[in-house]
């Protein structure tokens, strides 16, 4: 590694108190998941093998020593020290360490170092003993008390002892006594002390003294006291928030009375955790880590003893469905079960899975399809959270109960179709609500979360439910906005006008988009059901009409739609997009768009730079053919020249296969035909055969005779039919016999029959064998033999 800051040398110190080098490496702090925690790792720069991998422990005490030293004790006697090539590196990796264990790093210690008898003598103390000597609690020794317990606070062995110590003498209620002795004679300077003193002790972080501080006798002094910032000009309000502005709701009785204190007592937890202390710095978080337990933990034991009370419950329900139950008590029906579901998460996953399937069993879909479908806002939205939950708890579930819908009750009040009338109908000019069901129904028709059941009919069956009811409803917008576009012919080719029939409103506008990006998702999951629908309803057109919006993202959804139908490659789908001239509107767009260099250009050169790379014939075709003239003069990219250029290739292959196929289809070639036309009295194979002995029987005589030098090369060429044949002829051995098989080739068109002899005057030993090969030689591959015997 180049990084020179990170390399260091490992040292552990032996049973002699000597320091051994393991070897050298470079340092990096990370999380490891076997030790669930930061570690610090060293491997080896040799061969990178690990050297060390020591987890950053909370309770450690990490030594800064002479800037490139750390020093650390790991388990017993075993100490370990990184001795760092740069300062620099030293640092990094120190304010790490601090930053794991919440300290400052201007310290060169992150903990109290504690010799081995002090450990031991402290392990022995009885939790009784006083560990640290407190202040009486006066008012007169506040300071005191509000310095000890902050410089405590960075040492993990004193804050146990000051937590002991606060227990075992009662001080929490002697120090809340004090506040209101305070808070009476208007004790400024006590006030802020007291909280010092308060924030002190719940950075302590010990459960014990929560269960003290948060009690019902104590938690409003301490809310008290933590009003008294000394950072404020003015004390907050927060009592009297809690006691008059936020008020309790019983939807429901409940009758047992650690239920109903147990909710107080969260909900005024997690309000000094959220709202009145500040937030933690990078050093402190870790101090309320058991502040976020003790919430978690009251959270499951509320929903626990809920789950539990089957007549609580049973009742919520009951009233919710009831249609006598006023707005008012619905609404507030409504908001406490979308808070018991949220409580719900902080449950183990398989209690989870009994609380939603005991909501289940109670009717909740049906309720849901009650309230998602009142005027109310608040309801609705209320109703949206829970629907999420169940949705991201079992999909499979809600589908189950939407498919048994068709069989009691009409297409309009449908759950889903419920669901998708409200994401149309969002009154959110930011369309929030659309944006939350959209993805809830996206979940809901994603096949990917569609169990593998025995029968493996989940996703069969439920899509073809969803395009048979729901579908409709989806797509109404869309096509209602774009019903009455008739492409005009009398409008011209790269004009700019905006179709009327495409929404100007931005609201309507986000709602098709959202619309086209669901259908997006269905084109690339639903094979049969969407490509089916989209030919029925003719949707790629109207989808189309909205490339000419003034609103640009939606144009590029229409034009995402088109990209995600021909991404797919299915020649049903070209054929579609061919027949319909589909193209048009996206080369309009185009050429309207004229010489920016923006999105939508780029979007739609993309598209046919798919087409091009791909090389979807037909399409290709189809573009050229009646689009090329137009994109011609586009030439700051190669696309379309591309395009050109393919469709030429494509174009001479086609040639050069026809040509093909018409050559090998007639049974004899030009060549053939040539040697027939000077043969034209052979009337059948016989007659044939018998021309050729004749044929052979005058070649061979006028050859021997040229080997006796009685003839010559005018004499060979009189007889028309022997010069015609005689260069094809094979070159006979005198010894051959008259019947041996012979074949005899016709020359190729452009060959020329030479009036010389073929022969030469004088017999060379060697000129039979020459000769044979210059003849092959000069025969074409093409030639086929004519004739054998």
């Amino acid at each position: 590694m180049s990084d020179t800051r990170r390399r260091v040398k490992v040292y552990t110190l032996n049973e002699d108190r000597q320091w051994d080098d393991r070897g050298t490496g470079h340092v990096s702090s990370t999380f490891v998941e076997r030790l669930r925690g930061i570690s610090l790792l060293v491997r080896a720069e040799s061969d990178g093998s690990l050297l060390l991998e020591s987890k950053i422990s909370p309770n450690t005490a990490y030594q800064k020593q002479q800037d490139t030293l750390i020093v650390w004790s790991e388990a017993d006697n075993y100490d370990l020290a990184l001795s760092f090539q740069e300062k620099a590196g030293c640092d990094e990796i120190w304010e790490r360490i601090c930053q794991v264990q919440g300290k400052d790093p201007a310290l060169d210690i992150t903990q109290d170092p504690i010799d081995e008898s002090e450990e031991d003598h402290f392990e022995e103390i009885p939790e009784t003993s006083h560990l640290v000597e407190l202040p009486a609690c006066e008012l007169g020794r506040l300071e005191e008390i509000a310095d000890l317990v902050t410089s405590v606070l960075s040492s993990p062995i004193r804050r146990e002892k000051l937590a002991l110590a606060l227990m075992s003498e009662g001080y929490i209620k002697k120090l809340l006594g004090l506040f209101r002795v305070c808070e009476d004679l208007d004790n400024r300077e006590g006030l802020h002390h007291l909280y010092e003193i308060v924030r002190g002790v719940l950075f302590l972080n010990k459960a014990a003294l929560f269960e003290v501080m948060f009690s019902d006798d104590c938690i409003m002094d301490v809310v008290g006291c933590l009003e008294y910032d000394p950072a404020l000009v003015q004390p907050k309000r927060h009592r009297e928030f809690l006691t008059k502005t936020a008020k309790f709701k019983e939807v429901i009785p409940i009758t047992d009375s650690e239920l109903r204190q147990k909710i107080h007592q969260t909900y005024r937890v997690q309000y000094i955790q959220d709202i009145i202390l500040p937030t933690p710095s990078v050093f402190e978080e870790n101090f309320l880590s058991t502040l976020t337990s003790f919430i978690f933990f009251n959270k499951v034991e509320i929903v626990s003893m809920l789950q539990e009370d089957e007549k609580f419950l049973t009742e919520v329900f009951a009233q919710l469905t009831d249609e006598a139950t006023d707005d008012s008590k619905r609404r507030e029906l409504v908001n406490f079960v979308k808070e018991f579901c949220a409580f719900s998460q902080t449950l183990q996953p398989q209690n989870r899975d009994a609380f939603f399937k005991t909501l289940a069993n109670l009717g909740i879909l049906p309720a849901l399809e009650i309230v998602m479908g009142m005027n109310d806002l608040q309801v609705r939205a209320a109703a949206t959270d829970i629907f999420s939950y169940l949705v991201e708890f079992s999909p499979s579930m809600v589908r189950e109960f939407v498919m048994q819908e068709p069989q009691q009750t009409d297409d309009d009040v449908l759950l889903i179709n419920v669901v998708i009338k409200q994401m149309i109908c969002d009154s959110d000019p930011e369309l929030g609500g659309a944006v939350q069901l959209m993805g809830l129904l996206r979940t809901l028709i994603d096949p990917e979360n569609m169990l593998a059941s025995t029968n493996k009919t989940e996703k069969t069956e439920f899509l073809s439910f969803f395009y048979k009811y729901c579908m409709h409803v989806l797509t109404a917008p869309l096509l209602a906005n774009t019903a009455h576009d008739k492409t005009s012919k009398d409008q011209q080719e790269g004009s700019t006008k905006i179709n009327p029939v495409c929404p100007d409103n931005f609201q309507t506008a986000q709602l098709l988009a959202l619309i086209l990006e669901l259908l997006t998702f269905c084109v690339e999951h639903h094979t049969y059901h969407i490509k089916t629908y989209i030919m029925n309803k003719d949707l790629l057109r109207r989808v189309l009409v909205l490339m000419n919006s003034k609103h640009t993202f939606l144009a590029l959804c229409a034009l995402r739609f088109m990209r995600r139908i021909i991404g797919l490659k299915d020649e049903y789908y070209n054929r579609y997009i061919i027949k319909g001239n589909l193209f048009e509107p996206v080369i309009n767009a185009l050429l309207d768009n004229g010489t920016r260099y923006n999105l939508l250009n780029s979007a739609i050169i993309e598209l046919f730079e798919f087409i091009k790379v791909e090389d979807i014939k037909s399409l290709i075709a189809h573009i050229v053919d009646n689009f090329y003239k137009a994109l011609e003069p586009i030439e700051y990219v190669q696309t379309f020249k591309g395009l050109k250029g393919r469709y030429e290739q494509e174009k001479d292959r086609q040639s050069q296969r026809l040509n093909r196929y018409r050559r090998d289809a007639r049974s004899l070639d030009e060549d053939e035909e040539m040697w027939f036309n000077d043969d034209e009295d052979d009337e059948d194979a016989e007659a044939t055969e018998k021309r050729m002995e004749d044929d052979f029987s005058d070649s061979y005589g006028k050859f021997m005779e040229a080997k006796k030098g009685a003839a010559n090369a005018a004499n060979g060429a009189n007889n028309g039919k022997a010069a015609a044949i005689a260069p094809a002829s094979p070159v006979v051995s005198p010894n051959s016999s008259p019947s041996s098989s012979v074949k005899t080739v016709a020359l190729p068109p452009t060959c020329v029959v030479k009036p010389t002899l073929v022969v030469g005057l004088v017999d060379y030993p060697d000129d039979e064998d020459e000769e044979d090969d210059e003849e092959e030689e000069d025969q074409s591959p093409r030639k086929r033999p004519r004739l054998s015997s």
